[in-house]
């Protein structure tokens, strides 16, 4: 885990140039991804809705967007998502340049955390999905420095748990010590870094 705080602004930059313009093609927008059960548009519904509840994590606006669980709804995008997509970004961004946001406890997904450790599966859903929606749109992928040390840092501390065994985060794949680190980010995220759309 992290105890620095990590402005989380380069890397929702770098997400929302991948799914800007040109980056995702409506013609993508069923295609599978490399995140289990994901197509590229649920994908994208799944970044929008992390995008506003880190956001109101990082502003410690507990309600209804805080405690949804992330596998309560299917996600999915409007007609305005390449607007929408890039602006909740911007705000997620914006809520955890407040120092207090790294501070006392929050909530995401339904859980109570205190505040780094949110900040830091904040940056980690922002790399691992930026590599997942580069991977199925056929993008290069360049994760920001700080944000995927974050990302390292707590798929670390998470992969002995036990409890870890399905969903986004499956069982480890096995990566060389001396790979990349956002290959081996990869790896603990529970996806092989050599998937191919």
């Amino acid at each position: 885990m992290t105890d620095t705080i990590v402005d989380l602004g380069p890397q929702t930059r770098i997400v929302a140039r991948l799914a800007a313009g040109a980056g995702v093609r409506d013609e993508q927008l069923l295609d599978a991804t490399p995140c289990p059960g994901f197509t590229v548009r649920t994908l994208l519904g799944h970044l929008l809705g992390l995008a506003v509840a880190f956001r109101d994590a990082g502003r410690k606006d507990l309600g209804a967007t805080t405690d949804t669980g992330p596998d309560a709804i299917e996600p999915d995008i409007g007609p305005g998502w390449r607007e929408a997509l890039p602006s909740a970004l911007d705000q997620m961004a914006e809520a955890w340049r407040d120092p207090a946001a790294w501070e006392g406890e929050t909530r995401a997904g339904g859980v109570a955390l205190p505040g780094r450790v949110a900040g830091a599966v904040a940056a980690d859903e922002l790399v691992i999905h930026g590599w997942d929606l580069a991977r199925a749109t056929g993008q290069e992928y360049e994760p920001d420095r700080g944000a995927l040390i974050a990302s390292y840092g707590f798929l670390a501390a998470a992969a002995d748990d036990p409890d870890r065994g399905g969903g986004l985060f499956g069982p480890v794949v096995p990566v060389p010590a001396d790979a990349p680190l956002l290959d081996r980010a990869i790896g603990l995220s529970g996806r092989d870094p050599d998937w191919k759309s």
